[in-house]
Order: C-alpha cells, then sequence, then structure tokens
C-alpha cells in the first residue's frame, strides 16, 4: 500500500511537472501568472539591495542620513538604493515604481537593463522616466514577440492604430497627431509589409482618406482599392498624383487663413476637411531614372514629396513612407524628405549602414538592435523617435486576404474627394484565372 502511495505520488509530481511545462511553451501567460509572477516578485524583494549595489546603482547617504543611522539606529552606513515606491505585477510582468536618490539619472538606470535583466531572471527590462526623479522599470517575464496577438482592447481611435507588440507587453499605436510623418524601412522579408497590412487594416476602419503610391504596377496597393481614394502604380502617374496633393494643400492653407487658425483642427467639425494618409510603398522607385530627360521630373516629384513634408502636416495631410534603403545615395532630394519624417520602424536590414539613415539621426542607441533582428523573426522591428527613445516592437501575422476584406467591409468609409477623382482606382477588379499547364502527352509508337 505504502508502494502504490509513493508510486502515486511521483506520477503526480510528474505530471504536474509537465503540466508546468507545457503551459510556460504553449501559454506563457498561465504559467506567468501561477508560478513566473510568485517567483519573480520574491527574487526581487530578497535581492533587490544587492542587486543594486552590484550594479552600482546606489549613491552615498548623505552626511544628517549617515549620521541618524550610526548613532541612532545603530546600524552600518550603506550606500542608498533607489527606493521602491510601488509594484505592480500584469498579464506579461512587473511594473516597478522608483524613487532616484540624489546623484543618480535615469541613464544610470537604462545603461543597467541588462544586468537587471540576467539578476532577477526575467525576459527583458526597459526603464521610462514617469516624471523627474522617478522611473519605470518594466519588466516582462517572458518572450511576447515569439507569439504576437493585440488585445481586444486595442481598436483605431481618432487618428491612433494600434499596429504591433512592444518586448515589454504594451500596444505600439501609430498616432498621426503626435508623429504626422513616418519612415519604415526593411530588407525583403523583414516582415515591412506585414507591418503596412496592420497599417491598412487599421485605417481603413477609420474617417480618413487612404491615397497609395505603389510604383511597382500597384502589386500590393491594388488589393487595397475599394478604401482607397487614390492609386498611382508608376512614377508619372505618381507625380501627377503628388502634384494634386500640393494644390489640395494650398487650398486647405487658405481655409485656415480664411478662419484665422493655424491648424486643421482647430476648425469646427463641419467645416474640417477629412484628413489624407498617403501611403509610399517603395519610396525608391519614385527616385530611380532610366535616362537623362526624365532627372527634371523625379526632381520635382521629390521636391514636392518634401514639401508636403515639412508643411502638410498642419492641413491634416500625412505621409507614411516605405523602402529597403533611403540614403543620399538614392539621388537629390533624398535625405532632406527624410529629415521631415519624424517617426522610424527599422525592420531587419541586410546592412549597417542602412539601420544608421532609419535611426542614427535620432536613437543611435537603436542601430545596434536593429542589425541584430534574426531572420527567422519576419515582423520584428525597432521603432524609435525623435526624442531619443526606442523599443522593440513586432507586428502580429495578418495576409493580404486578410487586409483586403476590412477594405472592403469599410469601403463606404471612402470620402468623395473631388480632386483625387482621377486617379481614383475601380473599386472591382477582375482578376483573371490563373493559367494551367497542359498535361504532356507521350507520343505513341
Amino acid at each position: 500500500m505504502r508502494d502504490l502511495t509513493l508510486l502515486l505520488e511521483t506520477t503526480g509530481a510528474l505530471a504536474g511537472a509537465g503540466g508546468l511545462g507545457y503551459a510556460k511553451h504553449r501559454a506563457p501567460r498561465v504559467y506567468w501568472s501561477t508560478v513566473g509572477l510568485p517567483l519573480t516578485w520574491g527574487r526581487f524583494t530578497f535581492s533587490y539591495r544587492s542587486t543594486m549595489e552590484v550594479c552600482g546603482l546606489t549613491v552615498q547617504p548623505t552626511g544628517l542620513r549617515a549620521f541618524m543611522t550610526r548613532n541612532m539606529a545603530r546600524r552600518e552606513v550603506r550606500p542608498v538604493p533607489p527606493k521602491v515606491r510601488r509594484v505592480r505585477p500584469t498579464s506579461t510582468g512587473l511594473r516597478i515604481t522608483l524613487r532616484l536618490p540624489a546623484g543618480l539619472e535615469p541613464a544610470d538606470v537604462a545603461a543597467s537593463c541588462e544586468r537587471l535583466r540576467h539578476a532577477f531572471g526575467v525576459q527583458s527590462v526597459t526603464v521610462s522616466e514617469t516624471r523627474p526623479g522617478y522611473v519605470e522599470l518594466r519588466m516582462t517575464g517572458y518572450d511576447v514577440l515569439r507569439r504576437v496577438r493585440l488585445p481586444r482592447s486595442a481598436q483605431p481611435r481618432g487618428l491612433r492604430v494600434p499596429v504591433a507588440l512592444r518586448e515589454d507587453g504594451t500596444v505600439f499605436e501609430r498616432d498621426y497627431r503626435a508623429v504626422p510623418m513616418a519612415l519604415t524601412l526593411g530588407a525583403t522579408l523583414s516582415g515591412k509589409s506585414v507591418y503596412q497590412r496592420n497599417l491598412v487594416k487599421g485605417l481603413a476602419k477609420l474617417p480618413v482618406g487612404l491615397i497609395g503610391i505603389d510604383c511597382k504596377r500597384g502589386v500590393e496597393h491594388s488589393r487595397y482599392a475599394p478604401r482607397l481614394s487614390a492609386l498611382a502604380t508608376d512614377p508619372d502617374m505618381a507625380g501627377r498624383l503628388i502634384d494634386a496633393l500640393v494644390l489640395e494643400m494650398g487650398e486647405r492653407f487658405d481655409l485656415l487663413a480664411l478662419y484665422g487658425v493655424s491648424d486643421v483642427w482647430d476648425l469646427p467639425a463641419k467645416l474640417r476637411p477629412v484628413p489624407l494618409v498617403v501611403l509610399i510603398d517603395e519610396v525608391a522607385e519614385l527616385f530611380f531614372v532610366t535616362s537623362k530627360k526624365d532627372e527634371a521630373a523625379r526632381d520635382r516629384t521629390v521636391m514636392q514629396l518634401v514639401r508636403l513634408g515639412q508643411m502638410a502636416r498642419a492641413v491634416g495631410i500625412y505621409l507614411e513612407v516605405c523602402g529597403q534603403r533611403f540614403g543620399s545615395d538614392l539621388g537629390r532630394g533624398a535625405t532632406a524628405l527624410r529629415a521631415q519624417l519624424t517617426g522610424r520602424v527599422v525592420h531587419r536590414v541586410n546592412d549597417k549602414q542602412t539601420a544608421e539613415m532609419g535611426l542614427g539621426d535620432i536613437a543611435p542607441d537603436a542601430v545596434m538592435a536593429a542589425t541584430s533582428i534574426r531572420a527567422d523573426r519576419p515582423g520584428v522591428a525597432v521603432a524609435g523617435d525623435t526624442s531619443g527613445g526606442w523599443s522593440r516592437i513586432r507586428t502580429p501575422e495578418t495576409t493580404p486576404a486578410e487586409a483586403a476584406a476590412v477594405c472592403r467591409d469599410f469601403a463606404h468609409l471612402t470620402p468623395d474627394l473631388p480632386f483625387l477623382a482621377p486617379f481614383r482606382p475601380p473599386a472591382r477588379q477582375v482578376v483573371p484565372p490563373m493559367p494551367t499547364t497542359p498535361p504532356l502527352v507521350t507520343p505513341q509508337t
């Protein structure tokens, strides 16, 4: 009887261990909530002071505090670590608010993120400044980018589109009011197209006008035709479309001047023109020319794009530029246009120079992170902005058919814009059937 009881206990223990291992791999949120969170919280609580000392995140106490500790508390005077103000568990990790002592700054804590990650046994640690003197440690208990699923609460609203998940478990949103112009870079098969599909999928649900410029004969944007207000499929057509946008920008500035405001969002809703988002796929196609006579048209198109990047934000026209490389080697005006694109998202690239083109001038620390993205993880990217901050993100897998279906479902939101009528794509395109290869017939002898 005792042997049977021992056998049952051993079998139960092995089954429990196997269940935890399965949950850790297949249901990481469940494993973190039941096992990982208590272990990590306990490890943080008992090793916090010693870890901060080893990582160099302590300062010498003030003279008064040292005197009180030595003479009143009768304790040894030790360096002072940041004071823990709040510990908040989440479904993906821990959020810890620290009060920095005099002598420490947020950059000191951010420089020790990798050491803190190993010390506390978590997947990643990021630091953000919440207010002067306070920082928040965002610990992620498991790899949230391995299988990306946006929460159900992440829905498009206003001009904010959730497109990806950050490595700390928060949602990365493309906010056109805060970051009106953006550049997305990435090599072939890096997930750049998936990022753009998620963007189109979210924008299609908003009351905005979508304008596509796809000089690869429209192979990417033509499937979004029911929701597009305009589509250009070659450089010549793109140049005429950009000229029309510049003329529209001038008319909108006249409207602002008439009502004495400097921003389109200061106008009453009934007078406010519809926001326009210009999606440019493979921007290099606008720069390349095959003959000397085409250079003048190319230069005009690029300069008009630079004008849109400089001034169109105030009148509700936003640029979303996508490409594999974007440097001065493209030609005249490339650097001037890139300087107007505030938001940067860089996927896996083929060389360090391409990462520097996208991130080197706004977040130099992110260049190394962009060059270390693995090829077997498409959709992983580094997102930066002009504040110097950056984060690692990954977009959920979205097929072209899913994005096209959303565009069809929300085709009724496509605004009627007369100035874009010559560029309006047909809502329904007849797709020819795939040719079939006739079977080989072996001649009879």
